[in-house]
């Protein structure tokens, strides 16, 4: 058991090596358009709520 634990973080430290991690810039830029997408998403969900709510009044009003 205790073998198959050492041989389990041996392979993951060797895999860590691998990996190409980003930039301070990439994740900064990918973070900036997450941020700006997610609030383009909600404007444009709220607009359309707003627009059924309106339309909704008119009908059952």
């Amino acid at each position: 058991m205790i073998a198959k634990v050492t041989s389990y973080i041996k392979t993951s430290r060797e895999e860590l090596k691998k990996v190409v991690w980003p930039s301070q810039k990439e994740v900064i830029q990918h973070t900036m358009f997450v941020i700006l997408l997610s609030l383009a998403t909600a404007i444009f969900l709220g607009g359309v709520d707003y627009i059924l709510n309106l339309l909704l009044q008119v009908i059952f009003a």
